[in-house]
């Protein structure tokens, strides 16, 4: 339990958070190891334990410490520093050597395998300047101490930050440095950046303006006497490294971090490796992603495929969508405009379809999502991701889109299948037609929106859909039913939109009613719906997306320490529902499920409608 430490923004694994010091420090935050040891410092080295005799010993050191500091000034433990190589059962024993009660904010050495891991307000990574240029090395150690420690607590990696790799740190969900690095550099004569680091007598002009470089040049730097030049190198190395995590802040605030760091992770090879290892990390990465985000997804490298937004709509077009009942499929070409639908290309291809529009289901191939369903087209990330456009598609985009759409077809079953493609599209589509044995009619001739290719179309897919009968309506619930299939799991579409429902408003406005009682509304920013209470009583049997309260009334925001269990399933900026003895409630989620269930620090749900049960 942390009684100093509070996450306030998330973006993935990276997050703003404080920590409730006698100055409040805001992370990500780097340390100054120069002053860890002063009592005026809001976190102090309790310093290493091997030069005490015993455990009566250091104990009494450390509440001198205490004593001299006051309870809102951080402790870091007196412990015994290994190098990650050591021996587990050596550190380990050594560990119990550290086990010292006290109160007031305290961090600590974290040692992997520890029966009980002692509740601190932050963890420091021991060694971790040894696994730079080891991403394998740092990740695995990373994850398996944020899979054991409480969410709520700080981590501290020491002596690995530079202002190239600060980014990619914070997205590994790194909370606090120092600048060691940075100091040990300027003594060498190495000039930091986020472009990577440059030994000085190669610096023809040095590109910073910092309040260290704009009052000197390179050349008057290299003529100044080793202690001036190091201080400042010095000035400028952490001025460098400050203004990374100042600019970090705001990519989490804005929520693009990950578009920062695909740019940034390039600087060192390292770095590019860590990130795709990380993406590897689908269940760590997954479970902190939003559902949606305000902004726009940019997805400008091969990368971009392997982020757990775009993975995990793939996967849920798979376990959880439901397509119409309809038995003809027709396969589409992306467009740049998003939504689809308002795309100059599209508004042809719906004008070509015309009254065989309602008879006929339509499925986008894209990269690098694969393939959207129109019904979908509204969601997150669906209407919001941008790509580079060039007409060219390398291997890895057309494996991955290809396995989305084979996927996709071996679950469905379709009577006639039409492709209105070109170029990579339809070898994408030949290809899946090709390992499934299905036949594909293709209406393009030769550009998808020619009159000639329009009129093709039209003509195949009118033959095909001669005598069908289908309400609008039907289409209407359609857009509903796959929508809260794919954001509360399949059979919700048929709780939130049953048979019995009408459908008002206009798209993409659509509001699902049962009588006079509404129960949804679907969020045209992201694509994804909002329940009413009455929507509440509806879902609540399904048992999915729940945070279940203890017997009060909760207003405004409800706060992790009221949360008595969560749905592993919730996602940040998920709509939750909340059940408790004397009320029952709708949000949108702060935080993961798992979060909510173990923080005891922060905002778990924001709340919508609340209804007090009598």
């Amino acid at each position: 339990m942390t009684r100093y430490f509070e996450v306030q923004q998330r973006d993935g694994a990276a997050r703003i958070g404080k920590l409730l010091l006698k100055e409040t420090i805001q992370t990500p935050f780097i340390l100054d190891t120069r002053s860890l040891s002063s009592p005026d410092s809001p976190i102090i080295d309790g310093g290493s334990l091997w030069k005490y005799s015993d455990l009566k010993e250091s104990k009494e050191y450390f509440q001198e410490i205490r004593q001299a500091a006051g309870e809102d000034v951080l402790i870091i433990l007196p412990h015994q520093d290994l190098t990650p190589d050591a021996p587990q059962d050596l550190a380990l024993k050594l560990a119990e050597r550290s086990e010292i009660e006290t109160t007031g904010a305290t961090g600590s050495i974290y040692i992997a395998g520890q029966k009980k891991i002692k509740q601190t307000d932050l963890y420091v990574m021991e060694g971790a300047g040894c696994f730079e240029n080891n991403a394998r090395r740092i990740l695995t150690t990373l994850i398996e101490m944020k899979n054991e420690i409480a969410p709520d607590t700080a981590v501290y990696a020491p002596n690995i930050c530079t202002p190239e790799n600060l980014a990619m740190l914070v997205y590994l969900g790194i909370d606090i440095f120092d600048n060691t690095k940075a100091i040990v550099a300027a003594h060498n004569d190495i000039y930091l950046t986020t472009a990577g680091q440059f030994y000085l007598d190669s610096l023809a002009e040095l590109p910073c303006r910092c309040s260290a470089c704009s009052s000197t040049d390179a050349k008057g730097l290299m003529e100044m006497d080793k202690k001036s030049r190091a201080s400042i190198m010095e000035k400028h190395n952490i001025n460098s490294m400050e203004a990374e995590a100042a600019l970090v802040r705001e990519k989490i605030r804005s929520g693009m971090l990950r578009e920062y760091i695909e740019g940034q992770c390039r600087v060192r090879p390292w770095l590019t490796a860590l990130m795709r290892l990380m993406d590897a990390e689908y269940n760590y990465m997954e479970s902190k992603s939003p559902i949606a985000r305000n902004n726009g997804l940019i997805a400008t490298c091969g990368e971009s495929q392997n982020r757990a937004e775009i993975v995990r709509f793939a996967r849920r077009i798979q376990e959880r969508y439901t397509p119409p009942e309809k038995d003809i499929l027709l396969l589409l070409p992306c467009s740049a405009k998003k939504p689809y639908s308002t795309s100059n290309s599209h508004w042809r291809f719906i004008n070509a379809l015309a009254k065989s529009r309602k008879f006929v289901h339509e499925v986008i191939i894209t990269s690098p999502l694969g393939i959207v369903p129109r019904e979908l087209e509204l969601t997150y990330p669906a209407s919001h991701y941008d790509t580079t456009v060039t007409g060219y598609w390398d291997a890895e985009e057309k494996e991955w889109v290809a396995s989305c759409l084979e996927k996709y077809l071996s679950q469905h079953q379709y009577t006639s299948i039409v492709a209105h493609v070109e170029d990579a599209y339809r070898q994408i589509c030949e290809i899946v037609a090709e390992k499934l044995g299905i036949d594909i009619t293709y209406t393009s001739r030769g550009n998808v929106t020619s009159p000639e290719s329009l009129r093709s179309l039209s003509e195949t897919m009118s033959g095909l859909c001669t005598g069908r009968k289908r309400g609008h309506e039907q289409t209407q619930k359609d857009l509903m039913k796959a929508v809260a299939d794919y954001q509360f799991g399949k059979g919700c579409g048929q709780i939130l939109v049953p048979e019995e429902s009408t459908i008002k408003g206009p798209f993409p406005k659509h509001q699902v009613f049962v009588g006079k009682k509404q129960l949804t509304t679907l969020i045209p920013q992201y694509g994804t719906l909002a329940i009413t209470i009455e929507g509440v009583k509806a879902m609540m049997d399904q048992g999915k997306y729940i945070v279940k309260i203890d017997d009060f009334v909760p207003r405004g925001s409800l706060l992790a320490p009221g949360v008595i269990d969560a749905d592993p399933l919730i996602r940040p900026t998920d709509e939750v529902l909340i059940c408790g003895k004397n009320a029952i409630a709708v949000g949108r989620a702060v935080m993961s499920g798992d979060e909510m269930r173990k923080a005891t620090r922060g905002v778990a749900v924001d709340l919508r409608h609340v209804k007090k049960i009598e």
